[in-house]
């Protein structure tokens, strides 16, 4: 199936390793345009290089009110048009509630949540008839995850801004889409899996609560995103959609 995505323009932010990363490779390789982000400019210009042609590495730091402005330009700039954006951010710091600092939760604000709507405010300002907003959010959407309290409280909060714009902006023909990854194997996972003190253990409780018996892949989220972010999927809005191999038993 042709996803139409030749020539698109698109903003992936967070995009220098990981979920950002896996979804950039898969628009490039079906012909879209590609700006990616990274708080360190050398990574976010090293893993465009890594990515081919068609594809630029901008530095922004998505707390900065700056951002989302200055990467609508970055797009204009260098391809032309701007027909859409992923939103990606970088995941709060791990805590109960009773750990969880002032400085972590006014961090996280600034950074997850108030980044995150500003980005997908200037996209919406900016896109036309056609244009996407996506979210990756987490499965803590639904049920919170243990030892991520900043995260279980601002992803929810997310995904009910997204709704609300998706209503906000439907009119226009622009679509607002939500993804739930839940055990993605990707650094930032490992590294959940890691704070238990038994990794190996973690991952095998895990994955036993996973219909299809093992963590996904970046690879198998980003096929998923590029769909949801390309004109084949132009009758999907306001949804959120799990990228969890199952694990979420609810409807």
């Amino acid at each position: 199936m042709d996803l139409g995505l030749k020539d698109r323009v698109y903003v992936v932010t967070g995009a220098t390793r990981g979920l950002g990363y896996a979804t950039a490779r898969e628009l490039a390789a079906e012909g879209a345009k590609v700006i990616v982000t990274g708080r360190d400019a050398t990574r976010a210009a090293r893993a465009a290089a890594a990515l081919g042609p068609g594809v630029v590495g901008v530095g922004a730091d998505n707390s900065d009110p700056a951002a989302a402005g200055n990467l609508v330009a970055e797009a204009r700039k260098h391809f032309g048009r701007f027909d859409g954006i992923l939103i990606s951010v970088g995941g709060p710091a791990a805590g109960t509630t009773a750990d969880s600092t002032d400085e972590q939760w006014t961090a996280a604000i600034e950074s997850v949540f108030l980044g995150a709507i500003r980005l997908a405010r200037t996209a919406a300002a900016e896109l036309g008839d056609g244009g996407v907003i996506g979210f990756v959010l987490s499965a803590s959407v639904h049920e919170p995850i243990p030892g991520l309290t900043i995260s279980n409280s601002l992803r929810p909060g997310l995904a009910g801004f997204a709704k609300s714009l998706s209503v906000e902006v439907g009119p226009r023909g622009i679509r607002v889409v939500g993804l739930l990854p839940a055990r993605i194997d990707t650094d930032r996972v490992r590294e959940l899996d890691a704070l238990t003190g038994d990794a190996a253990a973690a991952r095998a409780a895990n994955e036993a609560q996973i219909p299809l018996g093992r963590y996904g892949i970046a690879e198998e989220f980003g096929r998923a995103a590029a769909f949801l972010l390309s004109p084949a999927a132009s009758y999907l809005t306001g949804l959120m959609l799990p990228v969890d191999g199952g694990f979420r038993h609810g409807f």
